[in-house]
């Protein structure tokens, strides 16, 4: 794989990214919030559910709101056959619980390359659709010294891909759009909403299939390969 252009920062997503969900988030939290409520869902459609609600985000006009997120939740719910009074309030509390840390966990990959790209210079940031504090960030996962920018979707008010998030993170840096590239899972929100900034992007699959001639970007499986890309600042 070829080099990027010289580049002197590096912006990171963060959910699937650089971090991933606990019990929690997953079919069985899921249930359990439920059946807290007198909800029954089915925890193995959870996978089928949360496809099908993809489209309630999809459908949005990129500026961030906490209604969107809990109608995102509610229909995961109600594809796993909730239904009820109680799905809103199950929902609202899923999405506030997303905004707590101790739910997540770093992949294994993450500490090492950060401090790599650290070291060799690179100015590292965050740009994330969340809610959660990014601000403290940091301290919760043990990166202190590690990050200079962190900027959130529900900060900023707009959510990737708006060029607008991507801007005001590079002005918080004071790096240039062409000096800097963008990591994430998602092709369309954080790869091609990067280049629409001007920044390089870069795809992290972390497993999955990505067919290279349909995908013209850089593609890594795990963020190890991501300081032989970049090269030196």
């Amino acid at each position: 794989m070829p080099l990027l252009a010289r580049t002197a920062a590096v912006f990171f997503d963060v959910d699937f990214t650089l971090i991933h969900p606990g019990s929690r988030f997953q079919g069985s939290g899921y249930a359990e919030s439920c059946a807290r409520r007198g909800v029954q869902v089915d925890p193995a459609s959870f996978e089928r559910a949360v496809a099908g609600a993809a489209a309630v985000l999809e459908s949005a006009d990129q500026l961030y709101e906490a209604a969107l997120f809990v109608r995102y939740t509610r229909r995961i719910i109600e594809l796993m056959g909730g239904t009820g009074p109680e799905v809103d309030r199950i929902a609202r509390e899923i999405y506030d619980d997303w905004a707590e840390h101790g739910h997540f966990s770093l992949y294994d990959d993450v500490p090492e390359t950060l401090a790599t790209l650290h070291a060799r210079g690179f100015k590292l940031g965050l740009i994330s659709n969340t809610h959660r504090c990014l601000a403290s960030f940091q301290a919760h996962f043990e990166l202190d010294g590690l990050i200079s920018v962190a900027l959130s979707s529900s900060d900023h008010g707009f959510m990737k891909p708006h060029p607008s998030i991507f801007r005001a993170a590079l002005e918080l840096m004071q790096v240039r759009a062409g000096d800097a590239a963008m990591v994430g899972d998602s092709l369309a929100h954080d790869v091609l909403g990067a280049r629409q900034a001007g920044m390089q992007g870069i795809l992290l699959t972390r497993g999955g299939c990505v067919d290279p001639l349909t995908v013209d970007v850089p593609v890594i499986r795990s963020l190890h390969e991501l300081p032989p890309l970049l090269g030196e600042t």
